[in-house]
């Protein structure tokens, strides 16, 4: 099952889905931006195929940097921002606020684009916007939510960099993270206009019981603070272009299991909300199958995609995939001939070495403690950890989304 997760990475990795994709240089200067777990290597890959010169800057998250010519690769903390990709964000603005109409920048976007580039409007502090964040990624709120807050309060979202590259020509290269692939919502739309408000922020933060300073107060009741809006003139030469999508990597994955011959079901692509609920409406999928009480039979594989999340309760160690893993193998209970993986398509399941991890029958019966504790305090990576059962790929350095899939054999 291992090689059909590689499979569903293989076909967004940069060198393999950007090449087709890169301009002609202009007849002025070219600028090369980027902020994500992916923009280090499509940096690179850009670098290799481009006819001209050009310079350039990408953030890229702690250990996902690869070696480049001239563009120059930052790292930063991602998903709770740190003051170095505060400080790439306000240089990146800086550097493309230089272009003419004459030039031309490309704009290389990835998932996590949005902590990497976290840098606060004018009057509002950093640490205010890490807090915030913190708090958000805990509660359980979705994708969506997260970067409508992030837009608002980020310098670079919500269209900011385009307004900051015009009247130059804007060209956006992404590999999409999100389900649906909204370009507002991946790396909190920097190039794009954006259909959220500020009166939209303020109901997030109230939702998630998250209190407004006075000054974030004021920052949010000024009309002046709006993200770029359709028509702006700022947009008015800027192109957007999904280079990879979580769909197609889907695909790819399936493609997989029907060269060895066994049927696939897409669950869905687009499973958002808590982790542990979509572990568990998938195994009970799984046993109406088992029991012969659905249209699906075995051998089969059950694939899906989105992003779930977490609601954080515990002080444990663990991402969405690896906690998915643990809630499925409890409520399977050892079910017979029954295999399960889920894996981050990045290589980093929340902030931990891990993808995500691997469930078989005997999953439970190998360890002597107690699943539900772990599953209870948020640490899923400690209990796949002492069984070997963790997925250890790395940073792949693409960005498509999370990977899910239970293999059903035939009870022999």
């Amino acid at each position: 099952m291992i090689d059909s997760f590689y499979a569903c990475v293989e076909s967004a990795l940069p060198q393999n889905c950007l090449p087709p994709f890169i301009p002609e240089p202009p007849k002025g200067k070219t600028y090369v931006i980027g902020a994500g777990k992916a923009s280090a290597k499509m940096a690179q890959v850009f670098e290799q195929y481009y006819k001209g010169d050009y310079e350039g800057l990408v953030v890229t998250r702690y250990g996902h940097g690869v070696p480049t010519q001239k563009i120059k690769v930052i790292e930063a903390s991602h998903p709770v921002p740190d003051e170095a990709g505060a400080k790439a964000a306000i240089e990146l603005i800086d550097f493309i606020s230089e272009a003419d109409s004459d030039d031309l920048v490309i704009c290389l976007l990835s998932g996590g684009g949005s902590a990497l580039l976290s840098s606060p409007q004018a009057g509002l502090s950093l640490q205010k916007f890490i807090d915030i964040t913190k708090t958000l990624l805990k509660s359980g709120a979705s994708i969506q939510e997260i970067n409508t807050v992030r837009k608002h309060l980020g310098r670079a979202f919500g269209g900011k960099l385009a307004k900051a590259a015009y009247p130059a020509k804007l060209i956006t290269l992404s590999i999409s993270d999100v389900t649906g692939n909204d370009p507002s919502v991946i790396a909190s739309g920097p190039t794009v206009a954006d259909p959220t408000t500020l009166e939209d922020t303020k109901h997030i933060l109230n939702t998630y019981n998250i209190p407004l300073s006075p000054e974030l107060e004021s920052f949010l009741n000024n009309s002046e603070n709006e993200t770029l809006k359709d028509r702006d003139e700022a947009l008015s030469n800027a192109e957007y272009h999904l280079i990879a999508t979580p769909e197609k990597s889907l695909e790819t994955a399936a493609e997989f299991f029907k060269g060895q011959n066994i049927p696939v079901h897409l669950i869905s692509s687009t499973i958002e909300g808590d982790t542990n609920k979509a572990a568990q409406e998938q195994t009970a999928l799984i046993k109406t199958i088992k029991e012969g009480r659905h249209k699906l039979s075995a051998p089969i594989a059950l694939i899906s995609g989105g992003e779930t999340t977490v609601i954080v309760k515990g002080s444990g160690a663990g991402g969405p995939n690896t906690q998915f893993m643990l809630q499925s193998a409890i409520a399977l209970k050892g079910l017979e001939s029954v295999y399960g993986l889920a894996c981050d398509t990045d290589g980093i399941d929340g902030s931990k070495d891990n993808a995500g991890a691997f469930i078989a029958p005997d999953t439970l019966k190998k360890s002597d403690v107690n699943a539900e504790n772990y599953l209870h305090n948020n640490d899923s990576y400690h209990y796949f950890e002492a069984l070997n059962d963790l997925i250890i790929s790395g940073p792949t350095h693409t960005n498509v989304n999370d990977y899910r899939v239970f293999l059903l054999d035939k009870t022999t």
